[in-house]
């Protein structure tokens, strides 16, 4: 055994040689690779194969939310739980550094959805791993990439890099966010485990191939990481690199360019990350498998493969898929891509995203809508689609595949099996001699199905296997894995041709559930029995029979739909099909991440199983149904019944030592009809008679920028003056005649315009495509004052900031000419934007600027709870209403979802008139929830979780409808419920803390 410490380099140069070195005698002698720390702690270690927590080798399966996009911190529960139950073992998130501090040097972590550390302590009740994610820059589709748009104007310098005036900006959020974190390590009071510094940074090299440094970006991040060490941060420094760059780890840093991470990962995305594949620059065909055992051989040989974020859907893009594409990385994907990342010997992977969530008010980027979904697992609206069920029985499988987290790759071929269509990869673990064969078609790409045998080394020797049944069955884009000498309590499997879901040692015994796909036959081999017994199965067809052996009994059986239970030996066997497989649960007996099998049972039948405990001789399980069905638990001899979601049930114990009762669906549920609606007029700016000298209004009269100086002056960039969400009213006057304007305006992808000229509609950007739009307008003769003062309007509806390097990229007026003007030209500019903006501060700390726009309704509050609506005419938004003009609409509608009940409730909106050139923003209890754009657009339905709405109390709905054409609109607004589920998780939340209403003080902004 060649030991690493005797050979160690004496410098991070050494690697390279020293790797090669290990890479010869690797095949002579096993190695053992070095065990890494920080320095600061050992309760997280790493080294070549995984991650080493409290001294317990672990394979990290988790996933990703935002809770910025879900903004109850209530529901990060909900999410967490789904996630637990779903196997992961790990939860990363974003901290939003703009949600944080919206007003320069006033971070807040304790407000609502900013409350991080309570998102922590959710995660530690739940026996979760936590990867903390704060930036400062974080990307994630996000306006100006998570950037606070106070950054945006050009007075920080071009960002991601060591200038002074960035780094002041980012010092004291970065800090905050460190100290929340640092209370909730592993080592100290959490379970958080990584801290990740900036994101997606391919700056360290000038060169790659030459290893020439580039300054700047180390300097960044050596700032970055003494600022996380002097905020408490301990465990290990992570960064992500993306589609396999070479930045930030040390392994590969052999010149001591300094900047390099703890522990690198590699972020990729095998499909295009959106349903419109021409929106990514590199995409690969479905179901090309990458190699990625040569890149983290390469360039972080000393740290385990790990992946911070592999593709976990897809987002849904502005136009072609209202419903996402769900399909494209539903079951097929799921089972073939994370198995081949096990083939490629990753021992760390979150899933990105697990849970998408809403990109609500102006939080997303210019290029997506309001949805985040992601065609994500856990859906938008909570529900679970099938990429949950299937995702859940291969991290069950990872959970108790303990040898699994430290693996060697023996080879990967064709010649283990009896047909060359078919490649196996061979995983072994050095100590124990376990062994996992991946098994696929060749051709990944192929889905045509295959019966074959396949070639095992094995504690008894090398089989050929099945030895009895018919064949080891592939069928469409599928791969299983095979495991060999795999530990199960006292026992072990020898060999199985049925994929190990899990199992549990319950009363000292070992529970073993395997399972595989109706119609296949399936075949294995238990070590310490002497004999078998089919002790149930609900199908005459599943042909169980057992085969004595040297060390055991082999099991023969043909997958009948349903399950079957045998004894072998003192190994209770459960053979799932994967319709009972996607319905089994392993909830943990403790809030411990690293819960043993002994702390686990197993629950089959409910759609979701959220917990467990177990009181005196009762059971109590907590969980999700959707229908009728039946629940049945695998647990001590002690338990003599079962409570579900605190009811106790009719128990019975079946002939097989487990518990069955049966559990009742939810209620069915109507919502009420919305309305009735009152309406009022919201675009007063655009007449002459209105005044501008409210607080909401500043003077537009900058001569100098930091941003584009090729601009019209005074410049009209509106981030500049405090305003930068949604929509912006600029009002230019100019004395004597002219005959048009030529204008261009920076608003972003699908941002929007219209222009008046003293009250008069002249003209529509409806539709832009880029982040600018050009108008060349005409005045209408009639709506000029040739002898007096003229005034042009111009209301304009930006999409945000872009990512990376555009995010500082101006929003605004860019450049505006009057023609063939009789006079000097404008003689003046005022500007209004969101309430509050122009003073630096805001006036909805809870929603923050992100909700809101600069729009007459939103600055005076119209779409709040409280707002007295009482002299408002009764007005419905699906009643036409002619005139390119903005209205507003307001309702209130009692929702009483009943108690024990959970439901997904989401908005529809349509276009009833007779332009598509329309703009609508729903408003559900303040909070704006959906953008509505059919033209450029397709997205009609918008989810609204609990919290934002009250499901046992008055929800007040608005509704700005914006017409860009004299044909004026009608939008009709309905609600659906797409899910009803009897539930554990209660909706009804004390929502008043997350609702602000209406306050007069809203009044200084008309």
């Amino acid at each position: 055994m060649v030991h690493l410490q005797q050979i160690w380099p004496s410098s991070w140069a050494s690697y390279a040689t020293l790797f090669c070195l290990l890479l010869t005698v690797q095949g002579a002698a096993q190695i053992e690779w070095p065990v890494r720390t920080t320095n600061y702690t050992d309760a997280v270690q790493w080294d070549h194969y995984s991650h080493i927590i409290n001294g317990q080798r672990v394979f990290l399966f988790g996933g990703e939310m935002h809770p910025f996009r879900i903004p109850v911190p209530e529901l990060w529960e909900d999410i967490l739980q789904k996630m637990k139950a779903m196997g992961m073992n790990a939860v990363s998130f974003y901290s939003h550094w703009g949600y944080h501090e919206p007003i320069p040097g006033q971070v807040d972590v304790e407000t609502g959805a900013r409350n991080i550390g309570r998102l922590l302590e959710y995660a530690r009740e739940n026996g979760l791993f936590v990867t903390a994610r704060p930036g400062p820059y974080i990307n994630g589709e996000l306006n100006a990439g998570g950037f606070p748009l106070w950054l945006t104007t050009g007075a920080y310098g071009t960002l991601r890099n060591n200038d002074s005036a960035y780094t002041t900006a980012w010092e004291i959020y970065q800090s905050k966010i460190a100290q929340v974190v640092a209370a909730f390590q592993i080592h100290r009071n959490g379970t958080v485990i990584h801290y990740q510094i900036e994101n997606e940074l391919s700056s360290q090299w000038l060169d790659k191939t030459s290893k020439t440094p580039d300054e700047v970006h180390i300097d960044y991040m050596k700032l970055l990481e003494a600022n996380a060490r002097a905020n408490g941060i301990e465990l290990p420094l992570t960064h992500n690199s993306p589609s396999g760059d070479w930045s930030w780890s040390r392994d590969w840093d052999t010149v001591g360019a300094g900047g390099d991470v703890d522990i690198h990962g590699y972020d990729t995305y095998p499909l295009c990350w959106s349903c419109n594949v021409s929106q990514c620059s590199t995409s690969h065909p479905a179901f090309n498998l990458l190699n990625y055992v040569s890149y983290f051989d390469t360039y972080s040989p000393y740290q385990p493969s790990y992946m911070p974020e592999f593709q976990g859907g897809r987002v849904v893009p502005l136009t072609g898929f209202p419903d996402g594409c769900a399909d494209t990385v539903g079951l097929e994907f799921r089972n073939l891509y994370y198995r081949h990342n096990i083939d490629q010997r990753v021992t760390a992977i979150m899933s990105y995203m697990t849970y998408g969530g809403t990109s609500w008010g102006w939080l997303g980027v210019p290029f997506l809508g309001t949805s985040y979904d992601y065609s994500a697992p856990i859906a938008e609206d909570r529900t679970l689609r099938d990429s949950f069920f299937e995702m859940k029985n291969l991290a069950l499988f990872t959970r108790v595949a303990v040898d699994l987290r430290k693996a060697d790759r023996i080879a990967s071929r064709t010649n283990y099996t009896t047909d060359p269509s078919v490649s196996a990869t061979e995983l072994r673990n050095p100590d124990t001699g376990a062994g996992f064969y991946i098994v696929r078609h060749n051709d990944s790409t192929s889905a045509v199905p295959v019966t074959f045998k396949i070639l095992l080394e094995t504690s008894v020797g090398k089989v050929t296997v099945p030895t009895y049944a018919t064949g080891v069955t592939i069928t469409g884009h599928i791969a299983k894995i095979l495991v060999t000498d795999f530990k199960i309590g006292k026992e072990s499997v020898i060999y199985s041709t049925a994929e190990v879901l899990t199992y549990s040692l319950i009363d000292g015994e070992t529970t073993l559930v395997l399972w595989t796909a109706p119609g296949e036959s399936g075949e294995f081999y238990i070590t310490g029995a002497s004999h078998g017994e089919l002790l149930w199965t609900n199908s005459s067809s599943c042909n169980v029979r057992f085969h004595a052996a040297d060390k055991g009994v082999i099991v023969t059986f043909n997958q009948a739909a349903g399950l079957t239970v045998a004894q072998v030996g003192k190994v209770r066997v459960l053979i799932a099909d994967r319709s009972v497989a996607n319905f089994v649960y392993v909830p943990t007996l403790s809030a411990d991440p690293l819960a043993e099998t002994n702390q686990t049972i197993i629950v089959s039948g409910p759609y979701l199983v959220r917990g467990a405990m177990i009181e005196s001789d009762t059971i109590y399980v907590t969980g999700d149904t959707v229908n009728s069905t039946h629940i049945e638990v695998f647990c001590p001899r002690e338990v003599k019944s079962i409570a579900w979601n605190g009811r106790i049930l009719d128990t019975h114990r079946t002939a097989y030592g487990s518990l069955r009762s049966s559990l009742y669906g939810p209620v069915s549920l109507t919502l009420p009809e919305i309305g009735p609606w009152k309406g009022q007029d919201s675009l007063p700016e655009v007449f002459s008679n209105y005044s501008d000298t409210s607080r909401a209004w500043v003077d537009a009269n900058h001569n100098t920028t930091h941003n584009d100086k090729s601009g019209t002056v005074p410049y009209l960039y509106n981030d500049e003056y405090g305003f930068h969400t949604g929509s912006f009213i600029y009002r230019g006057r100019f004395n004597g005649t002219a005959t048009g304007a030529s204008m261009t305006v920076y608003g972003g992808q699908s941002a929007g315009y219209s222009v008046y000229l003293n009250g008069h509609f002249v003209a529509a950007s409806t539709d832009s495509a880029s982040a600018s739009a050009s108008l060349d307008v005409t005045f209408p003769v009639e709506a000029l004052d040739g002898s007096g003062l003229n005034l042009l309007t111009i209301v304009a509806d930006t999409s945000g900031h872009d990512q990376v390097d555009k995010a500082t990229l101006l929003r605004g007026i860019y450049k505006i000419n009057l023609k063939n003007a009789t006079g000097p030209g404008f003689s003046s500019w005022r500007m209004a934007g969101t309430a509050g903006g122009a003073d630096g501060v805001y006036l909805d700390p809870v929603r923050c600027p992100y909700n809101e726009g600069g729009w007459y309704a939103e600055r005076l509050g119209w779409h709040l709870p409280g707002f007295d609506d009482s002299s408002w005419p009764v007005s419905s938004p699906s009643d036409p209403f002619t005139n390119a003009t903005v209205r507003f609409y307001r309702t209130v509608v009692p929702l009483h979802i009943p108690t024990h009940h959970d439901a997904s409730i989401s908005f529809t909106l349509d276009n009833l008139g007779a332009s598509a050139a329309v703009r609508a923003l729903l408003y559900v209890n303040g909070y704006q929830y959906g953008r509505y754009n059919p033209l450029v657009n397709t997205a009609t339905k918008f989810p609204v979780p609990p919290g934002i709405l009250n499901y046992n109390g008055d929800n007040t709905i608005g509704l700005l409808v914006w017409a860009q054409s004299t044909e004026g609109a009608a939008v009709s607004v309905n609600w659906t419920i797409s899910q009803v589920r009897e539930s554990s998780f209660s909706p009804r939340i004390d929502s008043d803390s997350l609702q602000p209403r209406w306050s007069p003080n809203r009044l200084n902004y008309a």
